[in-house]
Order: structure tokens, then sequence, then C-alpha cells
């Protein structure tokens, strides 16, 4: 059976979890199914194993905050006529315990072991921290 491995994504234009989950739910009539997608022009060299529970770990302001699980991938073809790959997301998006992040392109993965923890269910409501906040209370390890 093949591990689990992540991606990890800054979400560039979002300052919090709310501004991801509004610009998704504002672009759900463009996909016949209704879910989430994020394009990427790299296919996933290891699509076995994030396929394998994998999810999308989304870095705000330099703070991963949040996660949503990897359905599939397929195949999407630019107006430019060049492949790329859709990440199929799913629509739940999960918060998670903040941990730094430093900038970086593209998506890189992350192992299961690395991966943050995600908030306790009676926490996945909470408005977020200012960023600033956030960033300084996960250098000192307060989760």
């Amino acid at each position: 059976m093949a591990r689990t491995v992540h991606l990890v994504k800054l979400c560039v234009g979002a300052e919090k979890v709310e501004d991801l989950t509004d610009w998704q739910a504002s672009r759900r009539r463009l996909w016949p199914d209704g879910l989430p997608r994020h394009i990427t022009r790299m296919w996933p060299r290891r699509e076995a194993e994030l396929l394998n529970e994998g999810s999308l770990y989304w870095v705000f302001k330099g703070l991963i905050l949040a996660r949503q699980r990897v359905l599939r991938l397929e195949k999407i073809l630019g107006e430019d006529g060049i492949s790329r790959c859709g990440l199929v997301l799913d629509p739940e998006v999960f918060r998670t315990e903040p941990v730094p992040r430093r900038p970086f392109q593209g998506w890189r993965y992350l192992v299961q072991d690395d991966a943050p923890r995600d908030l306790a269910a009676n926490r996945q409501n909470e408005d977020s921290l200012p960023p600033g906040l956030s960033a300084a209370l996960a250098e000192i390890g307060v989760r």
C-alpha cells in the first residue's frame, strides 16, 4: 500500500481562509461537478501517494492555516493549448494549527509526519487571528 504524501501551496492573493473559501464558492459553476480545482503546470510524480488520502495544505501570509483533501487529478487543456494538472479538491476546508512556512514557488511535497494537525472540531469555525499574531504564536510554539 502506498504511503500518503501531501502538497503545500501558497494561497496567493488571500489573507485568510475565508478568502479562499469565498473564491472557490464563486467559481463552482465553472465545473460540471461543482468541485473546486487548483490548476498547476506540473503533474505530481508521487500521484499514488497523493491520492492515498493526501491533502493540499494552503499557506496564508507565511503560515499553513488550512487544508483540503485531494480527490483526484485531471488533465486540463488551457486556452493556450498547454496541458495542465487540475487538482480536484473536496469542498470542505479544514483549518489546521498554524505552522510557519517560508515563501516558495509552485508547490512542494509534505510528508505525513510533517503535516500540521487539524484544529479540533470545536475550533474549526473560529475567526482567524490576524496573520502577524498567528505567526508570532506559531514561532514560539503556541498552537
